[in-house]
């Protein structure tokens, strides 16, 4: 198992796992605090931060979706820190862009699940890092 599927074997099912359950559980956050936000918008920095520092990995091919899902969680996270008032008022507002925002998620863990679990056999020597 390369380096890449290592990270995605965490990192899919991360993503697959906590869009759906905030996605179901989505009422929770209407009462929440910008406090809470603030600490939400850490834990994903430092994740974020975490995974760009462990893979920050540029070339063709699927790793890069790793990379980018990285800096991603990092500026969301940065983002929730920095105004956590407009995603607690977001949060607050119904939506009909509920479904729309989430279904890149689902598909980025899905696919980078698929691609930790079920590996197609053929390995480079570019992506065993």
């Amino acid at each position: 198992m390369t380096h890449s599927q290592k990270i995605a074997a965490l990192v899919g099912p991360g993503i697959l796992v906590t869009t759906i359950t905030e996605t179901v559980n989505s009422h929770i956050w209407a009462g929440n605090t910008a406090a809470g936000i603030h600490f939400n918008g850490t834990v994903l920095f430092v994740a974020g931060l975490a995974l760009v520092r462990s893979h920050n990995l540029w070339v063709r091919g699927w790793p890069t979706l790793l990379t980018l899902t990285g800096w991603f969680i990092l500026s969301l996270g940065l983002f929730r820190m920095i105004a956590p008032e407009l995603q607690l008022k977001a949060a607050q507002t119904p939506s009909e862009w509920l479904l729309p925002s989430i279904t890149p998620m689902i598909m980025v863990g899905l696919y980078l699940t698929y691609k930790a679990y079920w590996p197609s056999g053929k390995t480079s020597p570019n992506l065993d890092r």
